[in-house]
């Protein structure tokens, strides 16, 4: 039996493995211990790789629609015709409606997802997304690259452990999100730290937290804002790290002067006592960490909440220090993304661009389509015509807020186009419907954490099923098809480029590897100060000024809450949250797994105990769960580790086993029925309220 060194992808990923494979085809995975981050540890998902890559359903060859849109009538073509004929009806549509007419969709954390921005900029369309890009990650990447000029993660592996970790809207030991890995949180939260769980729910994390401070969705920012009035007032700031380091301290200390626990409690539900004793703890018990999760940027005041959090950790002199939260060591070149090939007057075009301008502004840090604002483009040709849209491990059907919109903008299209390894919801809609490698069939460099890119792993190509193929070579060879810019330089080039500056080729990573974890460097800002236009961490954020929104951080109710909506909240009394991750499943992904679906079979929406009993439901009953866009069935899940005034919803739900529906009874359970897709959005990143709206829940 063969056994090659990789590295799991079966999420955001990072997991070092051994790959068993036996008559070319995955036998069974295995945790690498060498890995330096996961140390041998796998979750669920990586064990049963094999069972997803050697999965009957799997697509194995290129199919092409011969029936109505939906109606699941396929012919199989070859790889060279479907090639030919997609970029064939791209250039027609191109020429025909121009290139913002094209648009790119992928999923979140894929291996390609960089070539995917770079083979939109070739194409010419200023219209790319991936779901996540509003309302999770891109806002604490921008927040953090404005503050402090780079972006920050946990420091789990020098020889200083964090003190104190605060877990905010953020549950690790199940998501592992972004190469910061459960094995490394489990470290780190060893060893007497002291924990604190902000959430409304008691997650998996939470669990094992010392402290569980039950916030109410949407209103993080004003816990924020109150714990730093709490470490000003009290002088618990590291006064010499704010004076030397920090612009605009005077201003932040006159924006929260007002803001105390007493106010924060009344709008958070947290007690004032329970958030000064978190505040005083984080400023006092050093060093510290804050572990920040989609959570704060799911709600129409992303930007402000997570300054807010931001500002916590320079304040309490946490940066970049062992045991703190590290500045990146971008040890890769940056991804070749041909940003300089998208025509200026075509980026200008952008579909909320020029409102959202840290979403798809020039300021942005990968500038990208708002999603609502291009899916009402598909279905109404405003502000114009989007006629087309490539799918590469996306699937918008289960993943994009107001599923019932979704489902008119992809009939409408002229040309859709799927990439995936499963017939998934979109896909099913495609006109042509491409099988994608699934992560031992693929060659990669990725850098981990992402962004911050501390260490760099190698993927190496080790099994083939049936004719799938890589994304970035779709891709380029699409590119080749289109004579675009850049067509010229393939993916294992790019890896080459990025390695550079190690003196590494790919080739040679693999071999040595597949792993690459140079020294970590502290206080890097000592030798030319921090990478903002002050060379300090910017607490008043000049830029955001410039740009017309507030350059210091402040707390707005949620637009639909008990509060601002009561006329609302008396036929939708409950605070709903979409968007539960399990360990089971990566988003829509996994549904096929066997094994996978015998330990959570059926989709779940969390409730208290006193929720529960008021509508007389009992734990494992099947529930109906409706907010004024429609209704939805799950099955309760009773638990004391939620507040009494929130259900917590799972996302991503469809049922690939029901063979006589091409849509795998999307419209049944999927969390997007009861989202909305409509105004108010943050005003600088566009995001959509995924938490903290309203709802009701009766029995079935």
């Amino acid at each position: 039996m063969l056994q090659v060194k990789s590295v799991c992808r079966s999420c955001h990923g990072g997991c070092g493995v051994i790959v068993h494979v036996k008559d070319g085809a995955v036998e069974k995975i295995k945790g690498d211990p060498s890995s330096p981050i996961s140390r041998g540890w796998l979750c669920v998902k990586g064990v049963h790789s094999a069972e997803m890559a050697n999965h009957p359903a799997r697509l194995k060859t290129p199919l092409k629609r011969s029936g109505a849109r939906g109606e699941g009538k396929w012919k199989q073509v070859s790889w060279e015709t479907a090639l030919d004929e997609i970029a064939d009806r791209l250039g027609r549509i191109k020429g025909q409606w121009g290139a913002e007419s094209l648009a790119i969709g992928q999923g979140t954390g894929r291996h390609h997802y960089m070539h995917t921005v770079r083979f939109a900029n070739a194409l010419g369309t200023p219209n790319w997304y991936e779901p996540g890009l509003a309302q999770c990650f891109i806002p604490r990447i921008t927040v953090s690259n404005m503050t402090y000029g780079g972006f920050v993660t946990p420091d789990y592996y020098g020889a200083t452990k964090p003190a104190m970790i605060i877990f905010w809207a953020h549950n690790p030991l199940v998501t592992s999100a972004d190469g910061e890995l459960a094995p490394a949180v489990q470290r780190g939260m060893g060893d007497g730290c002291v924990t604190v769980a902000i959430d409304p729910q008691r997650s998996e994390t939470g669990k094992k937290c010392g402290t569980w401070l039950a916030v109410r969705p949407g209103t993080d920012a004003a816990l924020a804002l109150a714990m730093i009035h709490v470490i000003i007032r009290d002088k618990l700031h590291d006064a010499q790290f704010v004076s030397k380091w920090c612009s605009g301290f005077d201003e932040l200390c006159g924006r929260v002067a007002d803001m105390t626990p007493e106010w924060a409690e009344k709008i958070t539900g947290v007690s004032a006592e329970d958030i000064a004793k978190v505040a005083t703890a984080y400023a006092t018990i050093k060093p510290g960490v804050i572990e920040w999760g989609l959570g704060i940027e799911q709600n129409a005041n992303s930007l402000q909440t997570v300054r807010a959090i931001a500002i916590l950790r320079a304040i309490t002199g946490n940066l970049d220090v062992p045991g703190g939260d590290l500045l990146g060591m971008n040890i890769l070149n940056p991804y070749p993304t041909l940003k300089d090939k998208l025509p200026k007057q075509t980026a200008q075009k952008r579909i909320g661009g020029e409102t959202f301008k840290l979403l798809g502004g020039w300021r942005a840090y990968m500038p990208s389509a708002h999603i609502p604002g291009l899916f009402n483009a598909m279905r109404t040709g405003n502000p114009y015509p989007v006629k087309s849209l490539m799918l590469f491990g996306n699937n918008p059907m289960a993943t994009v807020a107001n599923t019932r919109g979704v489902y008119d903008a992809l009939m409408k299209l002229e040309l859709l186009v799927t990439t995936d390894l499963f017939m998934t919801p979109s896909a099913a809609l495609s006109d042509y419907v491409l099988p994608a490698a699934f992560w031992t069939e693929i060659e990669h460099l990725n850098g981990m954490p992402l962004v911050a890119e501390t260490f760099a792993y190698a993927h190496p190509k080790i099994t083939q099923t049936g004719e799938a193929m890589q994304d970035e070579w779709i891709m380029d060879e699409l590119m080749k098809r289109l004579d675009l810019p850049g067509c010229g330089m393939t993916y294992r080039q790019i890896f080459d480029h990025q390695l550079a500056p190690t003196g590494m080729t790919f080739n040679e990573l693999v071999k040595n590897g597949p792993y690459l974890a140079p020294a970590i460097k502290y206080r890097k800002y000592e030798e030319k100060g921090f990478r903002t236009p002050s060379r300090k961490v910017e607490l008043s954020c000049p830029a955001l000024k410039r740009m017309g929104y507030d350059h210091l951080p402040f707390y707005e109710e949620p637009p639909e809450s008990p509060e601002a909506s009561p006329d609302v909240a008396a036929s939708y009394p409950l605070i709903l949250v979409t968007g539960a991750r399990t360990r089971e499943f990566f988003h829509s992904d996994g549904r096929q797994v066997e094994s996978l679906r015998k330990q959570h079979p059926d989709p779940l929406a969390r409730m208290s105990p006193q929720a529960a009993a008021a509508r007389g439901i009992t734990d494992g009953d099947w529930v109906i769960i409706a907010s004024p866009r429609g209704e939805i069935r799950m099955k309760a899940a009773v638990t004391d580790d939620i507040r009494p005034d929130v259900v917590n919803v799972e996302h991503g739900w469809w049922f690939p086993e029901l063979a006589d529906d091409p849509l795998g009874g999307i419209f049944e359970s999927n969390a997007n029925i009861l989202t909305t897709d409509q105004p108010p959005y943050d005003p600088a990143f566009g995001a959509c309220r995924l938490r903290g709206l309203l709802c009701e829940v009766r029995k079935e």
